[in-house]
């Protein structure tokens, strides 16, 4: 990271267990070992994901919250699904499982169970493919408790196991995860993309790429390290609409100024507000209590390269359509309506987002 963030080492970030509010596409879960090797899950899980991995209709999305009733008449869908794709064992022996608990929560539901391991030799390990083994783009956040430690797990459709019994996960495990999930989010936010698409379209030479490339990298670096660690917070009903009205100036000013040499100060100011969405992603998943520094920098550093990738593709692209659309011997210019209809596109998709943020918010 290019700041002090050894200025924070003492915040750390709390995780509770699934109470009331849950994210969509993703799994809470907490998992204690105990010294006589029993193991207690804990999971949480949206109520409109239970509808959608098992058919069941327990949520109400008017009103984001379960029907108790409804949860109790599919308890014993939701435990089957559980117990298919939720499982503890030990040195490769299922662990003996106790009576599954499965309880309303909010907009959600919670799923308790004990696992019994004294008889199962070997290395305790926790199982779970729930929701990822549907949707390759789910996460699971796993808290790991063990005496009076506290690790934390990332896992997703790739990666669905991790051993209790054992030291928790490595620095460079923990920073290779949240180094391919800021890769993967930067190449999913598409209205990130747009933004960067908007703000190069007139550039023809390297050093304003690199200067709006570089403000925006500082920018939304700070914001979001800020905003990861609770520092400074916005909301998202707020975050989100800015960021499409981010898109909207960037495409509109292609219309009025070809000064791309300027258009850095749009990268710095606007780059600011990205990095609250940035971080937004950023805590849906969380970060690990016992790493958070490389945790933060690992997830940064994959949004940097993401971003610099899509930069690397966007310039030689243009430079090829200039010579392809040259009508002359000169040096090719860049085509105006070239410029204007991707412009046009994106301030189009960028007000639709605009649109349905502010009434979603």
């Amino acid at each position: 990271m290019r700041r002090p963030l050894l200025l924070w080492f003492a915040i750390l970030l709390v995780v509770c267990p699934p109470a009331e509010a849950h994210q969509i596409n993703l799994v809470t879960a907490r998992v204690a070992l105990t010294a006589d090797r029993i193991v207690n899950v804990e999971l949480g899980l949206k109520g409109s994901d239970v509808d959608r991995l098992i058919g069941t209709q327990i949520h109400d999305a008017g009103q984001d919250a379960v029907d108790p009733v409804a949860v109790e008449a599919a308890k014993s869908a939701i435990v089957d699904y559980l117990r298919r794709h939720l499982a503890v064992t030990g040195g490769g022996t299922a662990c003996s499982a106790g009576d599954a608990a499965i309880l309303p929560d909010g907009d959600g539901i919670v799923y308790r169970n004990s696992f019994a391991c004294a008889d199962a030799a070997g290395d305790i390990v926790y199982r779970s493919t729930v929701l990822t083994a549907k949707d390759k783009t789910a996460r699971q956040l796993v808290l790991i408790a063990q005496g009076r430690s506290e690790a934390q797990a990332l896992l997703d459709a790739d990666n669905t196991t991790v051993t209790l019994s054992t030291a928790p996960p490595s620095p460079f495990s923990i920073m290779q995860r949240y180094l391919l999930t800021g890769i993967e989010h930067i190449f999913l936010g598409y209205d990130h993309i747009a933004f960067l698409v908007a703000i190069v379209l007139w550039a023809r030479r390297l050093l304003p790429v690199v200067k709006i490339v570089t403000a925006f990298t500082i920018a939304h670096s700070l914001t979001l390290s800020l905003a990861a660690l609770n520092v400074l917070v916005i909301p998202s009903r707020i975050v989100e609409p800015a960021i499409a009205a981010s898109i909207v100036f960037v495409a509109a000013e292609n219309f009025f100024s070809r000064d791309v040499d300027k258009r850095w100060r749009v990268a710095l100011l606007f780059g600011l507000i990205h990095g609250f969405g940035f971080a937004g992603a950023l805590h849906e998943i969380g970060l690990p209590p016992d790493a958070i520094v490389p945790a933060l920098a690992a997830f940064n550093i994959g949004v940097e390269i993401g971003q610099i990738a899509i930069v690397a593709l966007m310039v030689p692209l243009l430079g090829l359509l200039d010579r392809v659309t040259m009508v002359g011997p000169d040096e090719p210019a860049r085509a105006t309506r070239l410029v204007y209809s991707v412009s046009a596109a994106i301030g189009l998709l960028g007000g639709y987002w605009l649109l349905t943020r502010v009434l979603e918010a």
